[in-house]
C-alpha cells in the first residue's frame, strides 16, 4: 500500500486552494505534478553545473555533460533498451513520432504503401503520417475498436497485405484508457516483416515497459507525465533502425565533419540531437525515475487501479452517467458526460470546487467521432490522489448535474 499522505507532502502543489476550496488534481493524462526533488534538481543544476555539454574542455561542461549522459542510462534502465545509444533525447513524444514518421517515412516508404494506425489514436499519431502524404502517396489503414474501447484484434491482421509497411499504435489511449495487447500486436506484425512504433505517453507513467521483452522497433514518451519536467521526451529506437535512418534536423551536435561540399553525421545518438539538448530537464527527468522506481511502479499501478474501480463505482451512482472506455484491461483514466450537460459546462463547474479535469476531444477527434460525441470530462488519477478526493468529485458532479 502507498502511504499517500507522506507523497502528496513531496508534491507542494498539492497543498494550495484554488477559489477558496482545496485542489484536487485529476488531470495528470495531460501532466503530472513535479515533487519537490524534481523542482530541486532543476535549480540546484542551474545553480551549480549549467554548461553546454559535449562542445566544451572545461570543468562544468564536462560535469553537465557526465549528467547528460548518466540521464541517458536512466532512461535506458527505465525502459530496459540494450544500449544507451538507442535513447534518443527529444521534446516530447510528438517530436519523436514526428521524427520517426519524417526519417523512416522518407527513406522506407514509397508511393502506394500502407501504414497502419486505430480508431484511438492521439492527433499526434494521426497529423504527422497526414503531412507525410504531401511527400508520399501512402495510404492509411485504421483498426477499428469496439464498444468497450478495445482493439479489434482479427480486423487488424487482415489489415496487413503485402502493401503495408508500418504499424504505429497507442500503448495505452488518452481517452478511453484502454491498454492495448501490445505485445500480440508486435508479434502479428512482426509475423509479416514490419516495424512497430507504440505511442507510450500515457502508457509509461502507469505499467512497467520492457522494449526488449516487447520486442518494439520504435517506443516513444513523454516526461511530463511521469512525474518530470516539460519539453522533454525520448524516442527509443532498435540500433538496426536508427543506423540507417538519415537525420531529422541538421545543426551542431549531430555532425562528424561539415563542409561546403559535403556533411558527414555523427554516431547514434547524436546523429538525431542537433543543437543544445535541454541538459537541464534530461537530469530531472532522470530525477523523476528515481523517484517514482524509488515509490514502486507496482505499488503505484496497484493504487491507481483501486483508485480506478473506485471511481468508477462512484461515477455510476450519478443519474444520466455515461462512461466511455471500459476495456478490460485499463489504465486510471474515466472518459464521462452526464445527460445532456455539455463537457465544457461540466468542466468548468467543477473547476470552482477546486477539480481540475480535462474537457474537450481531447486530441483524439476520429476517436469522439467513433463514440458519437463532440468531447467528454476526462477525469485521470496519479499515485498522489486518494478516495476522499473522488468522494468530493462525485458528490460535486452531482451538485452540477442538479443545476441542469
Amino acid at each position: 500500500m502507498l502511504d499517500t499522505e507522506k507523497i502528496r507532502g513531496d508534491f507542494p502543489i498539492l497543498s494550495r486552494e484554488v477559489y477558496g476550496k482545496p485542489l484536487i488534481y485529476f488531470d495528470n493524462a495531460a501532466t503530472t505534478q513535479k515533487p519537490i526533488c524534481v523542482i530541486d534538481k532543476i535549480t540546484e543544476e542551474y545553480y551549480n553545473t549549467n554548461a553546454n555539454v559535449h562542445r566544451g574542455v572545461h570543468y562544468l561542461s564536462q560535469e553537465a555533460t557526465e549528467a547528460h549522459e548518466a540521464s541517458r542510462k536512466r532512461v535506458q534502465k527505465f525502459i530496459n533498451a540494450s544500449d544507451s545509444k538507442e535513447i534518443i533525447f527529444t521534446r516530447g513524444t510528438t517530436e519523436a513520432i514526428n521524427l520517426v514518421v519524417s526519417s523512416f517515412g522518407n527513406t522506407f516508404l514509397k508511393d502506394g504503401d500502407e501504414v497502419i494506425l486505430s480508431e484511438m489514436e492521439h492527433h499526434a499519431n494521426i497529423v504527422p503520417w497526414q503531412l507525410l502524404q504531401n511527400y508520399r502517396k501512402i495510404k492509411l489503414r485504421i483498426v477499428p475498436i469496439n464498444d468497450k474501447g478495445e482493439l479489434d484484434i482479427e480486423t487488424y491482421r487482415k489489415l496487413f497485405n503485402e502493401k503495408t509497411k508500418f504499424v504505429s499504435i497507442s500503448h495505452m489511449s488518452n481517452v478511453l484508457g484502454s491498454i492495448n495487447p501490445v505485445r500480440d500486436l508486435i508479434d502479428i506484425a512482426h509475423g509479416y516483416g514490419i516495424p512497430v512504433l507504440l505511442d507510450g505517453a500515457q502508457a509509461a507513467p502507469h505499467v512497467s515497459v520492457d522494449v526488449q521483452a516487447l520486442d518494439v522497433d520504435f517506443y516513444v514518451l513523454s516526461a511530463h507525465k511521469i512525474y518530470g519536467p516539460t519539453g522533454i521526451g525520448v524516442l527509443y529506437g532498435k540500433e538496426k533502425w536508427l543506423d540507417k535512418m538519415p537525420p531529422y534536423q541538421g545543426g551542431g551536435e549531430m555532425i562528424a565533419h561539415v563542409s561546403f561540399n559535403r556533411t558527414t553525421f555523427n554516431e547514434l545518438p547524436y546523429k538525431f540531437e542537433a543543437g543544445t539538448p535541454d541538459y537541464i530537464g534530461t537530469t530531472a527527468f532522470a530525477t523523476a525515475l528515481d523517484y517514482v522506481e524509488g515509490v514502486g511502479l507496482d505499488k503505484i499501478a496497484a493504487h491507481e487501479h483501486e483508485l480506478l474501480a473506485y471511481a468508477t463505482n462512484q461515477l455510476m451512482t450519478v443519474g444520466g452517467m455515461h462512461i466511455y472506455g471500459t476495456a478490460q484491461n485499463k489504465g486510471s483514466v474515466i472518459s464521462f458526460n452526464v445527460g445532456n450537460i455539455h463537457h465544457y459546462d461540466m468542466g468548468m463547474l467543477l473547476d470552482k470546487f477546486g477539480i481540475a479535469v480535462r474537457t474537450g476531444h481531447h486530441c483524439a477527434q476520429p476517436l469522439m467521432e467513433r463514440l458519437g460525441v463532440e468531447g467528454t470530462v476526462r477525469a485521470s488519477f496519479a499515485m498522489y490522489n486518494t478516495k476522499e478526493e473522488i468522494d468530493a468529485f462525485v458528490t460535486a458532479v452531482k451538485r452540477v448535474s442538479k443545476m441542469f
